[in-house]
């Protein structure tokens, strides 16, 4: 079996979930090409698990101050160059495309009517989910962005759904807790608004991963570049995490035990949604403007019981394998039983 794996490289979370794949699937027997689009090349890094990739141009979004800019956004992408890059990726030498809500490889899958799923937090908005009703307006989106003849959606509980526990890595570190050592990656926020928000709280110690080229030490806030191997250390022996509210590194901090504050990205329904889902769970505390009291609270708060999530990755191969022959319903039944996660009360 021979599969074209795309991957919307915008959000890490995506890419992580085809870091967690590739061994799975190859484990198989299966071969697998990676496609990924929404970032520049430039912008990727810790790359090695996928061998020769290819990128196109795909389709993203521009975010301004940690708010969604949709003029920005409309007019960055490109219709033009998609509609291009979908007509030329043929896909005759392979049996499967999997799309992590990859525009690419699904809309070229179903104009050359090639088998394709689909594998990606997003595809868990078709159920009914705790919140402002946000699939309503996440699926027609869905349906045009990265259209699937089957979608596997991935969520912190299954909420009387076919929906599976997150696909994410085992964390390769040892779990430990340095008192006071906060890790925070807020990748959609201007710098100076984190480090305006974190200044004040000099009896802690940040560890802020960006978009730098070397490291800088600032008092008691240490930015730090870009590193998947770097950041899975630092996530091991934090005392909390702060960050935006994509799904993949939720998924992470709780599997770690780790106390979560986060911020979901103004104007994209995904993140509110997600906000919404945690606190409906207890999972993790929500903030919009990093407030002094809110923050010494969350702060005081003890280390959660890690979650600890099935190896989803290695039964969606084995499903993979076998054809994609049992129904979702089934699978996800099976994995749920290995992990339980209690709703707070609404």
């Amino acid at each position: 079996m021979k599969i074209l794996y795309g991957v919307q490289a915008t959000g890490n979370g995506h890419i992580t979930r085809a870091r967690v794949m590739a061994p799975a699937l190859a484990k198989q027997g299966i071969e697998v090409d990676f496609l990924f689009s929404g970032r520049s090349p430039d912008k990727l890094f810790n790359m090695e698990p996928f061998g020769e990739y290819r990128v196109r141009r795909g389709l993203t979004f521009s975010v301004t101050d940690g708010k969604i800019d949709r003029w920005r956004s409309l007019t960055q992408n490109s219709l033009i160059q998609l509609v291009k890059d979908i007509r030329a990726l043929d896909l005759q030498e392979y049996d499967l495309i999997i799309s992590d809500f990859e525009p690419v490889t699904a809309w070229a899958a179903k104009l050359q009517k090639k088998p394709c799923i689909g594998i990606a937090h997003q595809y868990a908005f078709r159920y009914p989910l705790p919140g402002p009703g946000i699939g309503r307006i996440m699926m027609p989106m869905i349906r045009f962005f990265a259209p699937v003849q089957q979608g596997i959606g991935l969520h912190w509980h299954h909420f009387n759904g076919p929906i599976l526990p997150p696909l994410i890595e085992a964390q390769p570190y040892p779990i430990t807790v340095k008192p006071g050592m906060i890790l925070v990656y807020l990748p959609f926020e201007n710098r100076e608004q984190i480090r305006q928000w974190l200044l004040p709280f000099s009896d802690y110690e940040f560890h802020v991963y960006c978009d730098i080229d070397i490291p800088e030490d600032e008092q008691h806030i240490f930015w730090r570049p870009l590193s998947r191997d770097a950041f899975r250390q630092a996530q091991a022996c934090c005392d909390g995490v702060i960050a935006n509210c994509g799904f993949g590194l939720a998924s992470e901090v709780l599997q770690a035990g780790k106390k979560l504050l986060t911020k979901p990205l103004a104007g994209q329904p995904e993140q509110v949604s997600n906000a919404a889902v945690l606190r409906h769970l207890g999972l993790a505390e929500i903030f919009t403007e990093l407030e002094e009291g809110q923050f010494y609270r969350w702060a005081a708060q003890p280390s959660p019981e890690p979650v600890a999530y099935p190896d989803v990755a290695q039964a969606l191969a084995r499903w993979i394998h076998a054809g994609c022959d049992r129904s979702a319903e089934l699978l996800a039944r099976e994995l749920w039983q290995e992990v339980l996660v209690e709703p707070a009360i609404a």
